[in-house]
């Protein structure tokens, strides 16, 4: 499906210069002579590689869309991590660079969403917010307000997050996994 270049949104998939490319971020730009166009902040969903682009309003995009496909997380085999689909049960072994920085919030058994181009995965989408526990937490440093102070603490994968100071080591928390970002605790 063509689109206008000032129609892409971000998250939309387009076919660019042979490649599929996903639009990370967009600034819409009217300059005062001239007319408008739309700067794209690009990534590649093939190879990784990120790009910038203006287009105007005259250019036409091709949009893709994708499949999606629900599968399980089963386990890590080396390099490759290996997945199910939820329907037919066949197993897939995906690159484990495929994930990027979220790999280290999957977990065993977690159900993901895999985007499909031609019957071929391109990505692999994670559940926006996960349950960890903290492993490590720093102490409170007396003195410090507490509606703006937070502390540094490593979660049962490695990753390191930011915590209000009440969260000790040992608490289940909620994480967003695209920010890295604490949300609550858990229940």
């Amino acid at each position: 499906m063509k689109i206008s270049g000032v129609d892409i949104r971000p998250g939309n998939i387009i076919e660019f210069e042979g490649g599929l490319w996903r639009a990370v971020k967009i600034q819409h730009t009217q300059p005062g002579k001239g007319g408008a166009y739309m700067q794209v902040e690009m990534k590649n969903l093939i190879d990784g590689r990120k790009t910038n682009n203006r287009f105007r309003s005259d250019e036409r995009v091709e949009r893709v869309r994708l499949d999606t496909k629900d599968f399980q997380f089963l386990y890590r085999d080396g390099d490759m991590l290996v997945f199910m689909d939820k329907d037919n049960y066949d197993q897939i072994s995906l690159p484990a660079d495929m994930l990027g920085d979220e790999e280290a919030f999957l977990q065993d058994g977690m159900d993901v969403v895999l985007e499909l181009h031609e019957e071929k995965p391109i990505s692999v989408q994670l559940p926006d917010q996960i349950e960890a526990t903290i492993v490590e937490a720093d102490a409170v440093v007396k003195g410090q307000t507490a509606s703006s102070s937070y502390k540094p603490a490593v979660l049962d994968n490695g990753v390191r997050v930011m915590v209000p100071p009440h969260i000790a080591s040992g608490t289940r928390i909620v994480v967003d996994v695209y920010n890295k970002e604490y949300v609550r605790r858990a229940d």
